[in-house]
């Protein structure tokens, strides 16, 4: 079975209860991990989601995700080849609000096969990519 990828989005809603994808979030790691299913994300995720962790939800919070969930998921560190190609992404789309870190993060999705996502992003589903759905 494919690994599922998290994206910042995920890992700060599965954090922070009042946000309105954490339902679908929790769910989808529940689910994940009863499962056995690999997941995974980059390095720059990594990145991203701390800064946006530690902004948000304070030190606790990091030091939560840090100890409990990182070490849950398979990092793919970002190297010269897969940056260029996250570079060219973004690029071409030429979209204001589509990050470098989605770029790579879709890049990796591509290379590995993966075709579901913990996320709430828009640029994940128009990438045809599976995502959790809130609950009714």
């Amino acid at each position: 079975m494919a690994p599922i990828f998290v994206d910042t989005s995920g890992f700060y809603a599965l954090l922070d209860g009042s946000d309105p994808f954490h339902p679908a979030a929790r769910a989808a790691f529940d689910v994940a991990t009863r499962d056995g299913r690999q997941l995974l994300c980059t390095s720059y995720v990594l990145h991203e989601s701390q800064a946006v962790i530690q902004g948000r939800l304070g030190w606790e919070a990091v030091d939560a995700w840090l100890d409990r969930i990182v070490p849950l998921c398979e990092v793919v560190w970002v190297d010269a080849k897969l940056h260029e190609l996250g570079i060219a992404r973004c690029r071409q789309a030429r979209e204001r609000r589509l990050s470098l870190t989605d770029c790579i993060s879709i890049e990796t999705m591509r290379r590995r096969g993966i075709t579901e996502a913990i996320a709430d992003d828009a640029h994940f589903a128009r990438e045809g990519f599976t995502l959790p759905r809130p609950r009714p």
